[in-house]
């Protein structure tokens, strides 16, 4: 078989078969097959796109290109989630613990940040003495006694889509549904849980501008799941503004931990109530999306979503204290007010732009060598749709210091737009493709 027939079949808008995608991804995995090679196939699938079949075949072989996860020293239904990235986005800090407190185990491993967008290894990492790196013989009993264990992704877990990210982020490649699908899915079935469930982010502050190019990427991945044989359910949620009000990771952290106190509300645990609700229901624990909430509301209401969250930090080497006491998180010892000088209504928020300036503040990472400062990032006060009165603060910046600071709340500043009219909010819950 020859790599240079199989890139013209696909130039040629040809389906490939499941021999020929086999070949490319065990080759290219082993180094068999030379990133230019590989570059010209990524852009010819780009172009021409691939059918269902294609992509299932080609999510199994990422899958099968090194180890995967076996979860069967696990008692109960297994549950993970993903989302497709985007700026505020704390959701696994809340809904893990949240799901964890209603008896589904939540064994996950997480990735870090990189650019704008955060990742749930480094939000972790506030707690004091957090170990994401655990060992397996830890994650498995740390899942079977509190329900719940997030770790970093191990290198043996598939290698062919670490290296094919690494070059989609170069060549151009990276907003092709086929190749973000097999990307997901590979992943989350290497990691072998029985209930799947994705935050598919449409907006300026995500990969997927248009609400039809989500529902289509939504559709993609329910329907590999499902050929795969697992309960997979994809909710497409707005990420025109950040999720929440904190960007940063110990900011994130405390945010997310005033919503698992229930002295938080907004899009954040609406987002938690819905993705929560389609795992209890995909699992048998609920019998609708009604009870399903009404359990995890409970969770809230008596602690118990919280205790799960400080049985994750014990458990895997951090200080509980921090989950009821967020002054042990990390602190920037610099707080800046970004002032609006004139009056109206906050029309829009660019999610990219306010997550570049948290990462300019040093609160995410320019390159993947890039030392994180946990304690910086913005706090923002007002939202799309709120009203804003001259010299009234938009955010609060966390920054080293005060230079830092003035820097960001200008950037912020340019980062909204207001108008002199009432604005409505955008529909935060776009849709739930089973």
């Amino acid at each position: 078989m020859l790599m240079t027939d199989i890139i013209e079949k696909k130039r040629d808008g040809l389906k490939l078969t499941n021999d020929e995608i086999s070949f490319v991804i065990d080759g290219y995995t082993k180094g068999d097959i030379p990133d230019y090679q590989m570059s010209a196939l990524l852009m010819a699938i780009l172009l021409k796109g691939m059918d269902s079949e294609e992509i299932l075949q080609l999510t199994m072989a990422m899958m099968h290109s090194g180890e995967t996860l076996d979860l069967s020293p696990i008692n109960g239904i297994k549950a993970d989630k993903h989302s497709t990235g985007g700026v505020g986005d704390k959701t696994s800090l809340v809904l893990c613990p949240m799901v964890a407190a209603q008896g589904v185990k939540i064994a996950k491993m997480s990735g870090r940040g990189l650019g704008h967008t955060g990742g749930t290894i480094d939000k972790l990492e506030s707690f004091p003495g957090f170990n994401t790196g655990i060992s397996e013989e830890t994650f498995f009993k740390n899942v079977n006694d509190f329900g719940i264990a997030i770790a970093g992704q191990t290198a043996d877990l598939d290698p062919a889509d670490k290296k094919m990210y690494a070059l989609r982020d170069v060549t151009g490649t990276v907003p092709s549904i086929p190749l973000i699908v097999s990307s997901i899915m590979s992943k989350k079935l290497a990691a072998g849980a029985d209930v799947i469930v994705l935050d598919v982010k449409q907006g300026s502050g995500s990969f997927m501008k248009t609400e039809a190019q989500a529902r289509e990427l939504a559709e993609n991945l329910t329907r590999v799941g499902k050929m795969a044989g697992k309960k997979t359910v994809a909710v497409i949620t707005d990420m025109d503004e950040p999720l929440g009000n904190a960007i940063g990771n110990a900011l994130e952290v405390k945010e997310a931990i005033e919503v698992l106190k229930g002295e938080k509300q907004g899009e954040l645990l609406e987002l938690c109530l819905t993705l929560g609700a389609c795992i209890l229901t995909e699992s048998g624990i609920a019998e609708n999306d009604a009870e399903a909430r009404e359990k995890l509301l409970a969770g809230i209401a008596d602690g118990s979503a919280l205790e799960k969250l400080a049985q994750l930090v014990e458990g895997q080497e951090g200080d509980r204290r921090a989950v009821f006491d967020t002054s042990l998180l990390p602190m920037a010892p610099v707080q800046y007010e970004a002032i609006c000088d004139f009056r109206g209504y906050v029309n829009h928020i660019s999610a990219a732009d306010v997550g570049l300036v948290s990462m300019h503040l040093g609160g995410g990472r320019e390159t993947k060598e890039s030392v994180i400062d946990l304690s910086v990032g913005v706090v923002l006060k007002k939202k799309v749709g709120d009203a804003v009165a001259a010299g009234e603060s938009l955010a609060t910046i966390h920054a080293s210091s005060l230079e830092k600071a003035k820097e960001a709340a200008d950037k912020l500043l340019a980062c909204y737009t207001i108008v002199p009219e009432p604005v409505e909010k955008p529909r935060f819950i776009k849709g739930i493709v089973r």
